[in-house]
């Protein structure tokens, strides 16, 4: 079976969503799981971060559809390349000490979703000969 650009939408919105829903009325858990001590700064700071990830569930969801073409590769690529950032970053927190073991779970999840939509990015194209 091969992955679709319209499955890795679907599953990347769905857990853009979870993630905003999370972030925005209950950062303290996400922080917990972590190992990381919240702050009001921190928790203003999540909370608007929330506001980002329900941007890219709504983007994620609205091109579940879309045809191959250079703007949903960009989506791809887009998506892909924020994913591996938060991934890099999740380990190095975590080796640095800023992080708990809980944060590997984060940077499991954001590895999956940026493997699936650099693999993605071509998927669905018609084969040309």
């Amino acid at each position: 079976m091969t992955l679709s650009f319209r499955q890795a939408a679907i599953t990347g919105s769905t857990i853009c969503f979870a993630l905003a829903t999370v972030w925005m009325g209950a950062p303290q858990f996400i922080l917990w799981v972590w190992q990381i001590n919240g702050s009001d700064s921190t928790l203003l700071v999540a909370r608007r971060g929330a506001a980002l990830f329900l941007g890219l569930a709504v983007m994620l969801w609205l091109t579940r559809k879309a045809e191959s073409s250079p703007t949903r590769d960009a989506i791809a690529v887009g998506f892909s390349v924020s994913c591996a950032a938060l991934a890099a970053l999740g380990i190095y927190d975590f080796v640095a000490g800023y992080a708990g073991i809980g944060i590997l779970a984060a940077v499991t999840i954001e590895s999956m979703l940026a493997l699936s939509f650099a693999l993605v990015r071509h998927a669905d194209r018609p084969i040309s000969r």
